[in-house]
């Protein structure tokens, strides 16, 4: 090990962490092939496929989903400048990758800026993070508003028709803060999907196209959703106001490390190592594990199982009081508040199976 805690100051992590943020273009080129031709190549047995069944077909375009997230990888790095260090080529390559993950690259890039510079700051929520409100915003919010939030927290919002309303419809029209740089790109994007799908349509069919591609783009979308979701949201996830927000503990601390098997953590590439990434972007996703075992300051943070993971999917609002993620039900409970009849814990007694999905 060549930090400890103990001994390594806050600020230092910056030494720490340049040690790993020069792109290996041997590692990135091996990057893009090892991910890239996996992709084309089940791609096209997921359509041979259809000449025996359209459940091996699907069952193909599932396992090929993981090169569609890795794919997105590597456009991500690109947005952040950690993958080449030419810009010109990471633009190139980023914008191949974002059309092929049905992702305008610039636009998706300036957002996702936004996200690093403001996570975990209370005063700053609302660009390219999931809709979090304080237990005090809840409780001062209309009814109406109050099922509003119900509605967007709901995990088949959450997970997959919003994803798929983001990837599929909101990225192909401007968004606000767009300059012409990200207007170019989305063009760009939104044409060559435009001639790539007609292409294929024509070639093979809309069925069989459809019958190949869309559970890749459903189960990315979700696969894509879930990861970011347990990243940011979990019981002692930490949120803070401007005057005692702190970067690194903001990093440390509101960033999760979603510890996965080996197999996952290839097919997320590496995104699980998430407070590292939001530490210093500019390490390339195939150098985080590395930064992770070498130094023990990397290493006081919060780990999430894969199991683990699926706790946070219930928990609702953040408690300022105790500086925690809570469910609406506990909220209920500690404040006193007599749940609407749209909510989850009222809507129990009609249907008692209900129970199940509501954790105390």
């Amino acid at each position: 090990m060549e930090a400890s805690g103990t001994e390594v100051k806050n600020e230092d992590w910056k030494i720490i962490a340049k040690k790993y943020s020069t792109p290996d273009p041997v590692k990135s080129w091996g990057q893009i092939a090892n991910t890239l031709i996996p992709y084309f190549t089940l791609w096209y047995l997921a359509y041979r496929a259809l000449e025996i069944s359209i459940w091996l077909t699907i069952a193909i375009s599932l396992l090929n989903q993981f090169f569609n997230c890795r794919t997105f990888i590597i456009m991500h790095d690109c947005g952040h400048g950690s993958f080449f260090k030419s810009k010109k080529l990471r633009t190139i390559v980023g914008t191949i990758c974002g059309i092929l993950t049905f992702t305008p690259y610039e636009q998706w890039t300036k957002s996702h800026a936004t996200h690093h510079n403001t996570s975990g700051n209370l005063d700053k929520r609302g660009i390219g993070d999931i809709w979090t409100l304080t237990a005090t915003e809840y409780g001062e919010m209309s009814p109406w508003n109050r099922l509003m939030y119900h509605l967007y927290r709901f995990p088949f919002v959450t997970f997959v028709l919003g994803p798929f309303y983001l990837f599929q419809i909101a990225y192909r029209v401007k968004a606000k803060g767009d300059g012409p740089l990200q207007d170019r790109n989305r063009w760009l994007t939104n044409f060559a999907l435009v001639a790539i799908i007609t292409t294929l349509c024509l070639t093979i069919g809309w069925k069989a196209f459809l019958a190949v591609h869309l559970p890749i783009v459903i189960v990315s979308n979700t696969l894509g959703a879930w990861l970011f979701f347990v990243q940011h949201q979990y019981e002692d996830v930490y949120w803070r106001k401007t005057e005692d927000y702190d970067y690194f503990q903001a990093c440390m601390k509101g960033c999760s490390y979603l510890k996965l098997p080996k197999l996952f953590q290839f097919g997320t590439g590496n995104i699980g190592i998430h407070h590292i990434h939001h530490l210093s972007h500019k390490i390339p996703n195939y150098n985080l594990q590395r930064a992770f075992d070498e130094n023990d300051i990397f290493q006081d943070c919060t780990i999430l199982g894969f199991w683990d993971s699926f706790k946070g999917i219930w928990l609702k609002l953040y408690d300022e009081n105790t500086q925690s993620m809570i469910s609406f039900g506990e909220y209920y409970r500690r404040y006193g508040v007599r749940p609407e009849i749209f909510t989850v814990r009222a809507w129990q007694w009609v249907f008692p199976w209900f129970r199940r999905f509501q954790v105390s």
